[in-house]
């Protein structure tokens, strides 16, 4: 039998209402709500549930809401089966927080208040207008990579950050970088490139600001060895020791989010069903076109999804 991964998400996924009715029907998901709440102080819980989509989209509330939500669908999960461990489990950007907690690395409390401060540090890096991010469809990694450098040397600082799937590349950069590049990127072939509504240039040379202070507030925090093998974005390879995990999260803020190439390590590793655990199903949507069509891709985030995937015997 194969290997099972759990996934989580990123930004992007939030919906105002996400976890409400999970936390009305699970005890162990609400109990994170409320662990949230007390760790940081104002009621993020209401803002999941009840919005307004303006505030949950803010970078720095979007972050926890995300990790949260995650959280307590993974508490819920437990209660049902408390036994099963997964193969690995990776994340998308920030949802590489939300696997550090399902693999003991990261206590909840710790992650909810980490991440909060990385969404306003993320927030704070570039004045808004001046950076952006775009997708590219449809375009060789290595040929828009080239592109990239090419731009970048004009003096427009733009990079490769987002590796999502076989033609879905997302760039970041300086505004300007961003858009000549696109440009580029056309004239080279590229099928489209869509501008991003996104509040910074998240992973790019810009956001060192944000990993500086982020390596400040890693230092007060406890990390520990984690007890299943995370898969990180900036290397695509499983971390296990806790100075290496705090490495990565602290890189991982300017550097290219591998999501792509982790996905296919797994696969490589004999992972043949993934579980993507939180709001959203962006991951199941890029994991498709990574993993062969044998590949068994499930979304859980309520009650619905959670008893289906129960029901389904693939955490035997």
């Amino acid at each position: 039998m194969g290997k099972v991964a759990f996934v989580f998400p990123g930004q992007g996924s939030q919906f105002v209402g996400m976890g409400q009715a999970l936390a009305d029907q699970s005890a162990a998901a609400r109990r994170v709500f409320e662990e949230a709440d007390e760790a940081l102080g104002f009621s993020l819980s209401q803002l999941c549930y009840e919005g307004p989509e303006e505030d949950l989209k803010l970078t720095a509330n979007t972050q926890p809401a995300i990790l949260t939500t995650s959280i307590a669908v993974l508490a819920a999960l437990k209660e049902k089966q408390p036994d099963f461990k997964p193969a690995f489990v990776a994340g998308h950007s920030l949802g590489e927080y939300s696997a550090l907690v399902a693999a003991e690395a990261l206590a909840f409390a710790d992650a909810v208040k980490t991440v909060r401060s990385r969404g306003q540090f993320m927030e704070e890096a570039v004045p808004a207008g001046q950076g952006a991010m775009a997708a590219v469809l449809n375009m060789d990694r290595a040929a828009l990579h080239a592109v990239c450098e090419e731009v970048t040397a004009s003096g427009h600082p733009v990079q490769l950050a987002n590796l999502n799937s076989p033609g879905q590349i997302v760039i970041s950069g300086s505004a300007e970088g961003v858009k000549l590049a696109g440009e580029q990127a056309k004239a080279a072939g590229a099928k489209r490139v869509l501008p991003l509504n996104v509040s910074g240039p998240f992973h790019s040379s810009l956001m060192q600001p944000a990993a500086d202070k982020l390596q400040a507030v890693l230092a007060g925090v406890t990390v520990q060895n984690a007890k299943v093998p995370v898969v990180a974005n900036v290397s695509a390879k499983p971390v296990e020791e806790a100075a290496s995990i705090v490495d990565s999260l602290i890189t991982q803020v300017c550097a290219p989010v591998l999501w792509e190439d982790s996905v296919q390590w797994m696969v490589e590793q004999g992972v043949t069903t993934f579980v993507e655990i939180g709001p959203g199903k962006v991951l199941a949507g890029l994991i498709k076109k990574i993993a062969s069509s044998e590949t068994t891709i499930i979304s859980v985030q309520d009650m619905d999804s959670l008893t289906e995937l129960l029901n389904g015997g693939v955490l035997c």
